[in-house]
């Protein structure tokens, strides 16, 4: 299943992301981005601050997605979404609460608790926002670039349990999964890469597999291990930074996003994992993944179980609450970092 998508042109940002280009204009969220009338909110519970042993002396934002849907006596499936301040706005280029409460609305993708997490920062550093933000900002860098599993365990035993402490998650790692762009994305990637006993789906879009500290090498790493049980969606633009810098540079394959991108999906195929992907010619921006992330989402849970009974048709109908009076259905919001 490959999607086809629209064409947009933006500006080159290592690391972060850079205002869209005139003529990115064209390339518009559709419905499914956008809030409708009769469809169940979901509530948006923070910010909250969460600090770190393992990555001493910073603390970083989080927030909560809670589906109208939700109910605690049903395990939710979980979505972790890096960079959060970027996903979980709704006027910027993802709206993921929106895209979240017409997916699940529709039976399109299971009940999911979301969390945006943003990178840590260090006493007297800000916290990143829409409008700064990127590698060359607090410890974002060290956090997300790395191929260890510090991250994965920051993320698995420091974050997870005050999100399990909160609401009832499925335990399977088959109902976990994690999503980032840039830097994100290959941090997302690395979670799975090196925890797939935890989460076994992730998005990547416009992701930094390149030369800021060997992310290069996983394309060669993941011919030369054995395949792990992780779906994967990649998103990048043939006009993602190429490796080649003011006129006259030499080209360097390691700083090239696209090429590496389509090396992973080469060898990710040559693994036999599954895999897809969506080529655009958009630049380093978000706006291609922001259009089509529910198609992307959709792909990712396309199989989640659902009871098709011939003979019973309450999994054929929209998902409204049973009752929206309740507190699990309305647990207590926060103001939006929008």
């Amino acid at each position: 299943m490959k999607f086809v998508p629209f064409c947009l042109l933006g500006f080159l940002l290592s690391g972060s992301t850079a205002p869209a280009a005139v003529t990115d204009d064209v390339y518009e969220l559709g419905p499914d981005s956008q809030r409708h009338p009769g469809v169940p909110q979901g509530k948006i519970i923070g910010p909250a601050s969460l600090p770190s042993s393992l990555f001493t002396n910073t603390t970083r934002n989080y927030w909560v997605y809670v589906p109208a849907q939700y109910d605690p006596a049903k395990p939710a499936c979980l979505m972790i979404f890096e960079d959060g301040h970027a996903y979980v706005g709704t006027n910027g280029d993802f709206r993921i609460p929106y895209v979240f409460d017409n997916l699940i609305y529709r039976r399109e993708m299971p009940v999911t608790i979301a969390v945006f997490v943003n990178p840590g920062h260090h006493p007297g550093e800000p916290e990143p926002t829409d409008a700064d933000w990127g590698d060359g900002t607090g410890n974002r860098r060290l956090e997300y670039n790395a191929l260890d599993d510090k991250y994965a365990r920051f993320t698995i035993d420091e974050l997870m349990p005050v999100i399990t402490r909160q609401y009832n998650i499925s335990p399977d790692p088959e109902n976990h999964a994690i999503a980032g762009a840039s830097s994100g994305a290959i941090c997302a990637f690395t979670v799975a890469w090196q925890r797939p006993d935890q989460f076994r789906k992730v998005i990547s879009s416009i992701g930094s597999f390149t030369a800021i500290m060997g992310g290069d090498a996983y394309p060669d790493i993941i011919r030369t291990n054995e395949a792990k049980p992780i779906r994967v969606f990649l998103e990048d633009g043939l006009n993602d930074n190429r490796g080649v810098g003011r006129a006259g540079s030499a080209y360097s394959p390691g700083r090239d996003w696209h090429g590496q991108n389509i090396r992973m999906v080469e060898a990710l195929t040559a693994k036999k994992y599954d895999v897809n992907y969506v080529w655009g010619l958009g630049t380093h921006s978000h706006k291609q993944a922001g259009a089509i992330m529910p198609e992307m989402l959709r792909w990712l849970w396309r199989d989640y179980p659902r009871n098709d009974n011939p003979q019973d048709a309450s999994n054929r109908s929209f998902f409204v609450p049973a009752d929206t009076s309740s507190p699990a259905a309305n647990p207590p919001a926060a103001t939006s970092p929008r």
